[in-house]
């Protein structure tokens, strides 16, 4: 007998949240709740990034009653089992990575065990399991932080993830919570196509997918989500950008290092069309990157294609998902730090697309959007995807 189960995917980074302490907030979760009240999941994997924000020591504080105002508020009242991984251990460096890892399961929905990575077993969920701290000794939760020498030229940062395994009626999934490097300097970004960024990062997704699919465990079908960082291929962009521009580079005095990027047009009292700096990415025509979804922009997004002997994704139909403006009253508009990108993804084993596509339905019930669009989100606007999950029950 075939039975369904609706299952709603989340990622969001949510440094914004803590580094705006309170201010938007509200409004986030209210748009994750609205989310939640128009698929009806019974199972919601919530996998946050940069838990605390940027200032940490100062704010972490705020996680535990943020993650508490989630678990207690009325919306999720008939979700009756609760685990929450949260690893704000800030002072243990080697290992910090400010991932958080929150599951709902609805009262409806039977059957639910998830994995012991100590005795190599499943146990039925039950009640509400909250662990907050360093996450060592949790057995039902594998985290790692990449290491040290995976980008030996750039600050160590919280980077890392954090996998569960779950067998939802009979079908064995693995949810892994990702956060890969960012791009440090736009100009660095610019120098080569692929950028030394997204090397690091493809290095880091290639060591992730080794992790989860190796002996030591019965490999599973595999949901990958998080902030991965990608970035549109910064050098054939501008150059596309730019074709019919005079571009500068401007040195600093002192050594020979680029300082910034200037392409004007050629006439039009020569326009400043694209100005980028280290942390400065502003274009004059930013509703390209909005336009359509930004669809025009989606053949530079390079860096997964890579990955398609092992991963697979569903067709993008949103706007780039990062840098937002972080005022209340933008909160469509992007920040002129960063040419916007699709950073937040969620990408899935070759098994699980078969196993998410294996009905004979419509396939519009499978739905991949960001939560939010036009609600300041912070810098990041949360991608999900929703599934109707066909198994089997034996």
């Amino acid at each position: 007998m075939q039975t369904q189960a609706d299952v709603l995917l989340v990622t969001a980074n949510v440094g914004s949240l803590f580094d705006n302490v309170g201010e938007i907030q509200n409004e986030w979760l209210q748009e994750l709740y609205k989310t939640i009240r128009s698929y009806k999941p019974q199972f919601i994997a919530l996998h946050l990034q940069e838990v605390g924000g940027k200032d940490y020591m100062v704010n972490m504080g705020h996680a535990e009653k943020f993650f508490g105002s989630i678990e207690s508020s009325e919306e999720m009242k008939d979700f009756d089992r609760v685990c929450i991984y949260v690893d704000n251990q800030f002072q243990a460096e080697d290992s910090f990575t400010a991932l958080g890892s929150i599951y709902f399961i609805h009262k409806t929905l039977k059957n639910i065990c998830q994995y012991d990575f100590n005795v190599k077993d499943f146990k039925a969920v039950s009640g509400k399991n909250k662990y907050v701290g360093s996450l060592n000794g949790v057995t039902t939760v594998e985290k790692e932080k990449f290491p040290k020498n995976f980008w030996p030229d750039f600050k160590w940062s919280r980077k890392g993830f954090m996998r569960t395994r779950w067998i939802i009626h009979n079908q064995g999934l693995d949810l892994v919570n990702v956060h890969l490097f960012h791009d440090a300097s736009n100009l660095i970004a610019c120098n080569s196509s692929p950028s030394i960024y997204s090397a690091n990062r493809k290095n880091a997704l290639r060591y992730v997918i080794n992790r989860i699919s190796d002996s030591r465990y019965t490999p599973l079908p595999f949901f990958l989500f998080g902030d991965f960082n990608f970035r549109l291929d910064t050098l054939s962009l501008v150059q596309h950008l730019s074709n019919s521009a005079d571009v500068q580079t401007v040195k600093k005095d002192s050594s020979n290092e680029v300082e910034k990027i200037i392409c004007e047009e050629k006439d039009n009292d020569h326009q400043v069309l694209l100005q980028i700096e280290e942390k400065i990415f502003v274009y004059v025509h930013q509703a390209v990157f909005r336009e359509d979804n930004g669809k025009a922009l989606l053949k530079y997004d390079k860096e997964v294609t890579a990955f398609h002997d092992v991963i697979r994704e569903e067709e993008i139909k949103f706007p780039p998902s990062y840098p937002y403006s972080e005022e209340y009253t933008k909160p469509t508009q992007y920040m002129n730090t960063r040419c916007p990108a699709w950073c937040d993804r969620i990408l899935m084993s070759h098994t699980a697309q078969e196993y998410i596509h294996n009905s004979d339905d419509d396939e519009k019930s499978i739905v991949y959007n960001t939560v939010g669009p036009n609600v300041c989100m912070g810098d990041h606007k949360p991608v999900f995807l929703f599934v109707p999950l066909k198994t089997n029950d034996h």
